[in-house]
């Protein structure tokens, strides 16, 4: 599979990336545990189906010592024991804030307080900016088509 669009060599796409990349290192500062970060991002990324993202963050939680367990079960967190109750809320969270489009109401108050239960307000505005951003890559990507497996983990760290 090629690339619809080589984003990278577009000055227009190149530059919007430079930001939200920006905005991605405020985050991997945030109040947000990194394991809880990297679980969102790829959860969000599989639901979307962005192969590029999927690949890259299953390749940077594993080299941040995420377990292969946990990875391969993230896409059915709900039947899986490995989660704890904070990041189980978190992977909620980002399904219902993924599906915005699919869901008349957006998130549910009943997802929402159930994340602040476990998040305090620096993390859950982190956690809700997360799912934003992650959501913003994922379509740049799908829509261009950027293509998966290549990922090496660190490139855009």
């Amino acid at each position: 599979m090629e690339a619809r669009l080589n984003l990278m060599a577009s000055p227009v796409a190149a530059a919007f990336g430079k930001h939200l990349v920006a905005a991605n290192r405020v985050l991997a500062e945030s109040a947000l545990p990194a394991a809880t970060r990297e679980l969102v991002l790829l959860r969000a990324s599989q639901i979307n189906g962005c192969g590029f993202c999927v690949d890259m963050h299953t390749k940077d939680a594993a080299h941040a010592g995420e377990t292969s367990l946990r990875l391969n079960l993230v896409a059915a967190w709900r039947e899986a024991t490995v989660f704890t109750d904070a990041e189980r809320a978190a992977l909620e969270l980002t399904e219902e804030g993924t599906g915005i489009a699919d869901a008349a109401g957006g998130v549910s108050d009943e997802v929402w307080t159930n994340a602040a239960k476990h998040y305090d307000e620096e993390a859950l505005a982190a956690l809700v900016c997360t799912i934003a951003l992650i959501n913003a890559f994922n379509r740049g990507n799908v829509i261009a088509r950027q293509p998966a497996g290549g990922y090496e983990p660190g490139r855009f760290h």
